[in-house]
């Protein structure tokens, strides 16, 4: 008989090497109710959806009996994905543009735009470390999202070098999201050549509405309490976001994805830039666009998703509402889990970091989605090319979780 999704799953549980697998890598759920007995997203229709996404089998999962090859699974899978994105643009010339370059020590920070569609250029910052003695590794830094619209790139950069400050508000949202220090700073002082971009709605991709003009413009001169206030004006046309892109037989999560996709093409020609040796990282919304990354993308070789992962049924019952309108992809669950998404990533590497008391994700979705991945690398050969972990922290990229984040993309970026 041929191996089942479940055959599978239960290998997996057992797989050793794998420390998010052990007794100790799951604590206990430590909030209060447990997940009955949370209202509903949905109030009265929940028991409607229930039906619906309980018959929801999730046809091109690697794990059941439809793939024998990883590389049939990820043929099929991948295109899955893609169609459902509704938005394949031509690829172009990423024309860049250097718009200010600093001078920040031990690295050189530039500003710059380029071209990701024939309609599209987006601002990005890209820090390169000084004194290299050939091409070096590259390293995409997927922004979060935090309820934080103002800023995107700005978010995993540290402004306060090369002659420049970080905005007001930015230090409490580097304390509160990644213990103060930001990704991309700590990964260029590593010897990596970074860029992060605004993902579409963010920092200078934001949302302006004209009776907000002109302060809404100025975000250097707001205070704090005037970037939450303009950033609840953009959290508020969330929807009106997906309702405008349908109109536009598109997707956001197509226009961020592929925006990414094309933020290695950039990267990939940089001479400071070894293509071979791309890796990306990001948390929470920056863990979800980093998922899609390395899975759409082959030229990822090593990958890191903080703070986004989980089973999609157990989801449903009280952690939708949780969750930005950006991480809903019309379509895909009925052929794919987030884990399937994830497992296109094998043979490369991935890392996956949870947080055992980060609200936004079922703690039981969070455990079955690492033992489902480990279960798919495990089919295609490569289980130690996966590892999951959990930590005792709520919703962050703590600096214990960056170290091990660094150290995975060192041993499979720079090592060897």
């Amino acid at each position: 008989m041929k191996p089942t999704r479940l055959d599978f799953l239960r290998a997996a549980g057992a797989t050793a090497g794998l420390p998010a697998l052990t007794a100790q890598a799951f604590p206990q759920e430590t909030t209060s109710a447990a997940p009955s007995s949370r209202p509903a997203d949905l109030g009265s229709r929940f028991a409607d959806v229930e039906a619906l996404i309980r018959e929801n089998h999730y046809r091109l999962s690697f794990l059941g009996e439809r793939f024998r090859s990883h590389a049939a699974f990820e043929a099929e899978a991948r295109k899955a994905v893609f169609d459902a994105l509704l938005y394949h643009p031509e690829p172009v010339d990423p024309d860049p543009r250097v718009l200010e370059t600093a001078d920040c020590g031990s690295y050189i920070r530039r500003r710059i735009t380029f071209r990701t569609t024939p309609l599209f250029r987006v601002p990005a910052y890209v820090l390169v470390p000084k004194n290299l003695k050939g091409p070096a590794p590259g390293i995409v830094d997927l922004h979060s999202h935090g309820g934080m619209f103002l800023f995107g790139k700005e978010k995993v950069v540290d402004l306060n070098a090369g002659g420049t400050r970080n905005h007001v508000a930015m230090g409490p949202y580097h304390r509160e999201n990644y213990e103060s220090r930001p990704t991309a700073t700590a990964l260029v002082e590593r010897g990596y050549v970074v860029i992060s971009i605004d993902a579409f709605g963010f920092g200078e991709r934001r949302i302006v509405m004209d009776q907000d003009l002109p302060k809404a413009a100025d975000r250097d001169s707001m205070s704090v309490e005037e970037v939450r206030r303009y950033s609840r004006i953009c959290a508020a046309k969330e929807s009106t976001i997906v309702k405008s892109l349908t109109l536009a037989g598109a997707t956001w999560p197509g226009v961020v994805f592929w925006d990414d996709i094309r933020t290695v093409d950039y990267l990939s020609s940089l001479p400071e830039v070894d293509p071979k040796r791309i890796g990306c990282l990001g948390v929470s919304m920056g863990g979800y666009r980093s998922l899609y990354l390395a899975a759409l993308d082959p030229r990822i070789r090593a990958s890191c998703i903080a703070g986004f992962m989980s089973t999609a049924k157990p989801m449903l019952r009280a952690h939708v509402d949780t969750h930005s309108f950006i991480h809903f992809l019309p379509a895909l669950h009925r052929d794919l889990d987030f884990p399937d998404v994830a497992t296109l990533t094998a043979p490369r590497a991935l890392m996956v970091l949870q947080c055992s008391r980060d609200g936004l994700f079922p703690i039981e979705g969070m455990r079955e989605s690492i033992t489902q991945i480990a279960g798919g690398f495990r089919k295609a050969g490569v289980a130690d090319r996966f590892r999951g972990e959990f930590y005792d922290h709520p919703h962050i990229f703590s600096l214990n979780m960056q170290k091990d984040a660094f150290a995975w993309l060192d041993r499979h970026l720079r090592e060897g």
